[in-house]
């Protein structure tokens, strides 16, 4: 895990404004500050993952946490809540379909302090 100055030193290079602003609130927390090394890190290591893989790695119930964008490819059959940075209108649709929800890592931080019942997801795709 990162510590939270180089955190804060590779966060002083990143432009865009949700994801540093979401960052921030990630690294002010213990248990989301995981989060908040991953999103700071390189652009080529960005995390983009689709809602097949999402799919396959959860459970009915589950939080899942996207460090990154979710995308649109596949299908979802479970009931679950996805957190995110952003994902493609295309995927907020189907995950909308699915009875599953969607909501940003900022408003999850706020939610759940204590990032209780989550389940990560930070592979490439």
């Amino acid at each position: 895990m990162k510590s939270k100055a180089l955190i804060e030193k590779q966060l002083r290079k990143k432009t865009n404004s949700i994801l540093v602003k979401t960052a921030i609130a990630a690294k002010k927390n213990k248990d989301w500050l995981e989060i908040s090394g991953v999103l700071t890190g390189l652009s080529k290591d960005k995390v983009v993952v689709n809602l097949s893989y999402i799919d396959k790695e959860s459970k009915e119930g589950d939080i899942i946490v996207v460090p990154g964008k979710v995308l649109s490819m596949g299908e979802l059959t479970k009931k679950i809540k996805i957190v995110a940075v952003n994902a493609s209108e295309s995927a907020i649709e189907k995950i909308n379909n699915a009875k599953s929800t969607f909501s940003t890592i900022l408003e999850e931080i706020k939610l759940n302090p204590t990032a209780k019942g989550v389940k990560i997801l930070k592979w490439l795709l």
